[in-house]
């Protein structure tokens, strides 16, 4: 167990810090003086933050740590950490660990018994969910689906039966091709696709995911797919597109056994693991 009283202990702390995802005037106060108090920020982008820093005059140090650099920085900060320094980390947008570097630096503080506190700010997940008109709980954030496209219609086919709202990222060279597959793997659900949030440009389309596809190619910037979830009877036929070796083969790409791939598969389609099993082996 790790019991953490934020502001009980002497323990360092590693700040994860939300910072605007467009409109600048969004920051915080508590983000503004906790970037200002700490001894160093860590930055997905040092080129990108410093123009929020100057924008604020705050002449913090910064360095950098990104998902190409994890394997150096994290120790690297983790030894600062430890050496008494308060340091925060922040990403181009958003909250850190949220489809951004941060994760992994997380962790390894709880393991050393750091003090991890998340300085709250801009979501944009949130900021499209609460606007999209669609159903705000339960949901299910999902962030970016796998760029293959065999990959992703697995992970659509994954959830095409959860009831509850889902919400993507995705960017603009993609988003024709990933409506496509929801079209074909999840339905003509209704969707809102929320674009250039909180920026002068920001818009909410809402409708079909038939209707939205018919003008993607005149959208641009990064967006956030709200869609509903699947309101069909349970006792409704479901249709598998891949094959169930498709289907094992995906999950031991993932990392699994072949003897959990076929479980895996044997609960999702409802059948028993040795028919799956039979089948798996036979094609």
């Amino acid at each position: 167990m790790n019991r953490q009283k934020s502001f009980e202990n002497s323990q360092p702390t590693l700040y994860l810090v939300a910072t605007p995802i467009g409109n600048l005037e969004e920051i915080t106060y508590r983000a503004i003086n906790i970037l200002n108090k700490v001894q160093y920020i860590a930055a997905e982008d040092t080129r990108n933050t410093i123009k929020l820093l100057n924008h604020f005059h705050i002449s913090t140090k910064l360095i950098s740590h990104h998902e190409h650099n994890i394997h150096q920085s994290i120790p690297k900060i983790t030894d600062m950490l430890n050496s008494g320094n308060d340091i925060a980390l922040v990403s181009d947008a958003g909250y850190p660990a949220i489809s951004d570097p941060g994760y992994e630096l997380v962790v390894q503080a709880i393991e050393n018994h750091i003090n991890v506190v998340p300085i709250s700010g801009c979501n944009a997940c949130l900021d499209a969910l609460v606007v999209s008109g669609i159903a705000p709980q339960p949901f299910l954030f999902y962030g970016f689906l796998d760029h293959s496209d065999k990959k992703k219609k697995k992970e659509l086919e994954n959830l095409k039966n959860y009831k509850e709202t889902i919400v993507f990222y995705e960017s603009p060279h993609r988003i024709k091709k990933t409506l496509t597959l929801m079209y074909d793997i999840l339905g003509n659900r209704h969707i809102a696709l929320c674009r250039e949030l909180t920026k002068k440009h920001e818009e909410i389309i809402r409708g079909t995911v038939a209707e939205i596809i018919g003008i993607t190619d005149e959208l641009k910037g990064e967006m956030v797919i709200v869609v509903e979830g699947n309101d069909k009877s349970e006792n409704e036929e479901v249709i598998f597109t891949n094959t169930i070796k498709e289907d094992v083969d995906y999950f031991i790409e993932k990392g699994m056994s072949a003897k959990d791939a076929i479980k895996e598969v044997a609960k999702e389609r409802h059948m028993n693991k040795n028919a799956v099993y039979k089948e798996y082996h036979s094609e």
